[in-house]
C-alpha cells in the first residue's frame, strides 16, 4: 500500500520543480533569441487572456522615438507617490520643490493596491529592457531601457476605471507635480555625445538662482511693465486657442555686456515658476537635431539662446553645408506654454527677419544703470535706501555709462572692515575714473 508523500517530501518535490524550472528559464532567456522569446509570451498572453477576469492597461515613459515623457506617466508617478507610498515597501527618493523635502515613489516593480468608488486596483511599476541593433557584435550592443506603469483591475469595472478613475489620476497627479515640482536647469551636449539607448538629449541641475525683480537694478516702471506682459502670458492659454495661435512668446533682450540679461532670465523663470533649457546652438549639427531638441522641451519653460548674433553664424562646419537655423524651427517645434528667449550684446548685427515681432514679441533693452537701478543695488549689498553720498552718486551716474555689474562689484564688501561708506566711495572713485577715461576718449575723437 503506497503512503501518501509527507508534507516535507511535497516542498521538497515543489522545489526540486521550482529549480529545475528556473534553470530551464534561464538557459531559454541566455541562449533563445530575444525575438523567440517574445514571440512565446505573446502567445502566452493570448491563451491566458481567455480565462483571465483582469483588464491591464499600460502607460509608457517615452512614446515614439525618443521624443519626450509622457505627461500621463508623469502624472501617475505624482499620484502614485503621495497617495500609494505608504503602502509600498520599496521606494525611491528625490528631493523636491525648493530642495526642502523628500518626495517618495515606488521603486521598479514595486506593486500597490488603490481604491476608487468600490473598485480595487493594483499599480505595479515595470520595464522592459532589450539590445539596440547595431552594426557591432549583439554581445557588445547596450541595451535600453523602457519604463511604464501597469494598473489591473476586475472586468466589472471596466467603465468606472476607463471613464472616471483614469482622469481622477490624471487630474490629481498633475496638481501634486506642480505642488512638489523642483525647476530645472537644462543643457544640451553635441550631438556626437547623444548616445542611442539614453532617453533624453538634455541634461539638468536644480535651478536654484536667486534673482527676483524685486533686486534687480532696474527701473520701477519697466519692470512692472516686463512683470505685466510675463503674468498676462502665463493666464492666457484660452486666449492663444481660441486665436489659432500656439501658446509661446519670444523674447529679444540685448544691451552692452554685464546689463543683466542672464539675472532677467533667472527673474523670469522664478516669476513664472518655469525651468530654463540653456540652449547652445554651436552644439547642434544641424534642424533636425534642433527639431528633436525642441521637441523634449517641456511646458512651462524658458528655452534660452543666448549670443544670437554669434550662434547663427556658428562654424564653418555649417557654413560649408549652407544650413541655416531659421525662425520657424522654434515656431513649429516648441509646444505651449514656452517662453524662448534670445540675447546679444550687438542687437544691430541681427538680420531683421530674425527679430521681427511674432518671432521675438517683445524686445527689452537693457542698459547702463540708472540711479534707479543703483537704489536697488544699494538696498541689496549694503542694506541702504538713503545716505548723504546718494546725492554724489546720482549726479556722477548720469554723466557715465556704467553697468550695473560694476555698480555691484564696488558695492560688494571685500572684508570684514568694509562699511557701507566705504563701499558707497568706492564707487564713487570707480565713477570717477570712468568719466575721466570717457573724456579722454571724447577729447581724442574730436582731435581725429
Amino acid at each position: 500500500m503506497m503512503m501518501p508523500p509527507t508534507m516535507g517530501e511535497m516542498w521538497t518535490t515543489m522545489g526540486s520543480s521550482i529549480a529545475s524550472f528556473m534553470f530551464i528559464w534561464a538557459i531559454v532567456r541566455q541562449y533563445c533569441p530575444y525575438e523567440i522569446r517574445r514571440f512565446l509570451e505573446k502567445c502566452t498572453h493570448r491563451v491566458t487572456g481567455h480565462f483571465y477576469p483582469y483588464i491591464t492597461i499600460s502607460f509608457h515613459e517615452f512614446t515614439g522615438d525618443r521624443l519626450k515623457r509622457s505627461e500621463a506617466y508623469s502624472a501617475i508617478e505624482a499620484y502614485l507617490s503621495s497617495n500609494t507610498s505608504k503602502s509600498a515597501k520599496r521606494l525611491k527618493a528625490e528631493m523636491g520643490k525648493d530642495s526642502t523635502n523628500l518626495v517618495l515613489s515606488m521603486d521598479e516593480f514595486e506593486r500597490v493596491t488603490d481604491e476608487f468608488k468600490g473598485a480595487k486596483v493594483w499599480w505595479v511599476l515595470s520595464k522592459t529592457v532589450s539590445p539596440i541593433r547595431t552594426g557591432m557584435s549583439m554581445s557588445y550592443c547596450p541595451e535600453q531601457e523602457k519604463r511604464f506603469y501597469k494598473v489591473s483591475f476586475h472586468k466589472r469595472y471596466r467603465d468606472l476605471i476607463t471613464d472616471s478613475y483614469l482622469d481622477h489620476v490624471i487630474r490629481e497627479g498633475k496638481e501634486i507635480r506642480v505642488k512638489n515640482r523642483q525647476r530645472k536647469l537644462y543643457t544640451n551636449s553635441p550631438g556626437y555625445k547623444w548616445s542611442s539607448f539614453k532617453q533624453t538629449m538634455w541634461s539638468h541641475i536644480v535651478f536654484e538662482h536667486p534673482a527676483t525683480f524685486e533686486t534687480m537694478a532696474l527701473e520701477p516702471g519697466k519692470k512692472k511693465e516686463i512683470i505685466n506682459d510675463l503674468l498676462t502670458f502665463s493666464q492666457s492659454k484660452d486666449f492663444y486657442a481660441r486665436i489659432g495661435k500656439a501658446w509661446k512668446r519670444g523674447y529679444l533682450l540685448y544691451g552692452p555686456p554685464g546689463t543683466g540679461k542672464s539675472t532677467m532670465i533667472a527673474c523670469m523663470a522664478n516669476l513664472l515658476s518655469y525651468d530654463v533649457y540653456d540652449l547652445e546652438l554651436t552644439a547642434v549639427k544641424d534642424n533636425t537635431e534642433l527639431r528633436k531638441l525642441l521637441i523634449e522641451t517641456t511646458g512651462k519653460s524658458i528655452i534660452v539662446i543666448e549670443d544670437i548674433d554669434c550662434s547663427l553664424d556658428l562654424t564653418g562646419q555649417r557654413k560649408k553645408k549652407g544650413e541655416q537655423i531659421s525662425g520657424e524651427d522654434y515656431e513649429r517645434a516648441c509646444g505651449g506654454e514656452r517662453l524662448v528667449v534670445f540675447t546679444t550684446n550687438y542687437v544691430e548685427k541681427l538680420d531683421p527677419a530674425l527679430i521681427r515681432r511674432g518671432r521675438m514679441d517683445k524686445h527689452i533693452e537693457l542698459s547702463y544703470c540708472s540711479f534707479e537701478g543703483f537704489k536697488v543695488l544699494a538696498k541689496n549689498y549694503l542694506k541702504l535706501e538713503n545716505h548723504q553720498m546718494f546725492d554724489k552718486i546720482q549726479s556722477l551716474i548720469k554723466e557715465t555709462k556704467i553697468t550695473p555689474a560694476d555698480v555691484a562689484e564696488n558695492l560688494m564688501p571685500k572684508s570684514p572692515t568694509d562699511d557701507p561708506q566705504r563701499c558707497l566711495c568706492n564707487l564713487i572713485q570707480a565713477l570717477q575714473e570712468a568719466k575721466e577715461e570717457e573724456d579722454i576718449a571724447a577729447t581724442d575723437e574730436e582731435l581725429k
